[in-house]
């Protein structure tokens, strides 16, 4: 006896999650399931559906199609589950969209969808698309409420979804092989600085240590590749800022989440948003400084802005932060005298580094290990210029020792024990939560990694 139609439409996508490993174990006839698939997709949208998505006329389109197939109740269950994907989600990436595990979703072609979880990016096997123009129309669908396009014209779209995770897309001509989608999620729930030590992204002496820079409204700079967690490290900081602070923050797509009650949240607005200009990050951090901020936070810089940051840095806005790119602390360094040069202001570059040097108090260098594992591997201070190069001095680094047998990073964090420049600053700004480690330097020479709460 064949099920409800109504009620085989309403299954929850969870329960599929639980009984199939992919699209195909569940139709071994992966032609015929495509050719279903798209047959009712297309008959729906020919027919033009009604605007409130009516369950019945759904149902007839797609019972209308399968009708002439003997398809067990389980693959009409799954048929109508991939339509409710499509006309009341996101296509094949419903599910994946709704997984708090899953961080960055990747979609190479048809095929070929990656997903990170954990740190580690593998091929999710349960989904697919039909063609390149599924791709395409599911990118749409994504893009359109937020008065985004995407066409010959303009093939290439960095937006925001209205669920806050950051999607890119890349589309032929552009795409050579086909249309490709990036999407990184947001994640909900922030990490706080203790699940940071507890996952051995820093000790707890860092942790105090970072605590009394933002409590001291030092500037700072966040560097590591991409997706080191940078983003994510930059939001945990960000919970040492005094709730009585205006802070303005500036985004190419909002992912910075502050708790704190004054925050003016700015974003970018590309060209093909509307045919008004185009807003760069340095027309809002020139904006920001006449809104009496406190606090400037740039979500990441990357080109003729560094400039400006850097003298939002240099008169006045002390306690600013940003990320950036970098493959190690000295590189951002270099990065950002290249930036500023991109600034179209002929500055001497002995200049430039004597404005970075007057203007960053620390870098922070976070990397993604070969484990998956984030951690930031060192702490860092610029402690001047000597023979015109800005000298960094280390304050806490993490030194790898190699790799276990599981593929877990092996390695200790190692104390520097010598009082940096800053520290000073901190005393004069009242700051004493750190005098432990430094004026009579007691703190032991290195903390290792293996900390029996670490341990399973």
């Amino acid at each position: 006896m064949k099920d409800s139609l109504l009620d085989a439409f309403n299954i929850k996508k969870k329960t599929y999650k639980k009984q199939i490993m992919t699209d195909y174990d569940i139709f071994p006839d992966k032609k015929l399931l495509d050719a279903l698939r798209t047959k009712i997709v297309e008959k729906i949208i020919d027919t033009k559906m009604p605007q409130d998505k009516d369950m019945n006329f759904i149902n007839a389109q797609i019972e209308e199609v399968i009708a002439s197939y003997d398809l067990t109740n389980l693959e009409r269950n799954h048929i109508y589950n991939l339509i409710d994907n499509e006309i009341n989600g996101y296509g094949p990436l419903t599910e994946v969209l709704e997984d708090e595990n899953i961080s960055e979703i990747m979609v190479n072609s048809p095929k070929e969808i990656y997903i990170e979880i954990n740190g580690q990016i593998i091929k999710d096997e349960s989904i697919s698309f039909i063609n390149d123009e599924h791709i395409i129309r599911t990118i749409r669908k994504m893009i359109s409420p937020l008065g985004k396009t995407i066409d010959a014209t303009n093939p290439m779209v960095d937006s925001r979804l209205e669920n806050g995770a950051r999607i890119n897309a890349v589309i032929p001509p552009l795409a050579v092989k086909g249309p490709v989608i990036t999407i990184r999620k947001f994640q909900n729930n922030n990490s706080s600085i203790e699940d940071l030590i507890r996952m051995g992204s820093l000790t707890p002496w860092m942790a105090r240590f970072l605590e009394a820079a933002i409590k001291g409204k030092l500037n700072m700079i966040i560097s590591g590749g991409s997706s080191s967690g940078k983003t994510s490290l930059l939001n945990t900081l960000s919970d040492f800022i005094d709730n009585n602070e205006r802070i303005i923050t500036i985004e190419d797509a909002s992912e910075l989440r502050l708790k704190q009650d004054h925050v003016i949240a700015l974003e970018t607005k590309s060209s093909n948003y509307d045919k008004n200009k185009e807003i760069t990050i340095r027309d809002l951090v020139i904006n920001a400084l006449r809104m009496r901020p406190d606090r400037i936070i740039v979500g990441e810089i990357r080109g003729k802005e560094a400039f400006d940051m850097l003298q939002a840095m240099n008169t006045g806005h002390e306690g600013s932060i940003t990320t950036m790119h970098a493959n190690s602390a000295q590189d951002a360094l270099n990065r950002l005298e290249t930036m500023v040069l991109m600034s179209g202001i002929e500055i001497p570059i002995k200049a430039i580094r004597e404005y970075i040097n007057n203007a960053i108090d620390l870098v922070i260098h976070i990397e993604r290990q070969s484990d998956g594992k984030r951690k930031i591997t060192k702490i860092c201070e610029i402690a001047g210029i000597v023979d015109d190069k800005i000298q960094l001095n280390d304050i806490f680094v993490f030194n790898q020792f190699g790799v276990t047998d599981s593929g877990e990073v092996s390695g200790e964090y190692k104390f520097i024990e010598k009082v940096p420049k800053v520290y000073q600053k901190l005393k004069v700004r009242g700051i004493t939560s750190v005098d432990d480690m430094f004026s009579n330097l007691k703190a032991p020479s290195s903390t290792k990694m293996d900390l029996p709460f670490l341990k399973k």
